[in-house]
């Protein structure tokens, strides 16, 4: 069942994300599978603010199938996370909640959706285009995505090609 984040799925949304990280290990990126999952200071505004939502199955540990993070940025919604237990991989449960993204956006007005992503790790930048999402380029980005494309940079997760794509909302 999806739902809205609570304060105490943070420990789990936190366990979700490293394991989430492991099929990077595959792809010979160690560095994306050994990055530290949002501490529970950064997750707790966005889950007051009702940014998060979470798929729960109401497992008897507590332990969540996936997770999304959808914020305002410029004048549409973005994707700042979403993640999938390598456990459900095959269930479609990520497009279900990129989809439910679009839905969103759609229901408030808001023209367009937007993400950045590895560009080619299969799980990534594929799903996006099937999904409809497109590839910006820089003189394209808003000033949100530019400064989350800089961050991103800064914080060294450019170890593969990383792009930012957007799509319009149906």
């Amino acid at each position: 069942m999806l739902r809205q984040a609570l304060l105490r799925d943070i420990p789990f949304i936190r366990e979700l994300e490293r394991r989430a990280g492991e099929p990077f290990r595959t792809l010979g990126l160690d560095s994306i599978a050994d990055d530290e999952p949002p501490g529970a200071e950064d997750l707790a505004g966005p889950i007051a603010d009702g940014e998060i939502h979470v798929i729960d199955e109401g497992r008897p540990d507590g332990r969540l199938s996936a997770w999304l993070w959808l914020m305002p940025l410029d004048d549409g919604l973005h994707i700042e996370q979403v993640s999938v237990d390598p456990e459900h991989r095959g269930r479609r449960l990520g497009t279900g909640l990129v989809r439910w993204a679009l839905a969103q956006a759609a229901e408030r007005g808001l023209p367009e959706v937007t993400l950045t992503t590895f560009a080619d790790v299969p799980w990534n930048g594929p799903l996006y285009r099937r999904l409809g999402f497109r590839v910006l380029a820089e003189e394209e980005m808003k000033p949100g995505l530019r400064i989350i494309r800089e961050m991103e940079r800064a914080l060294g997760l450019d170890v593969v090609p990383r792009v930012a794509m957007r799509t319009l909302t149906p």
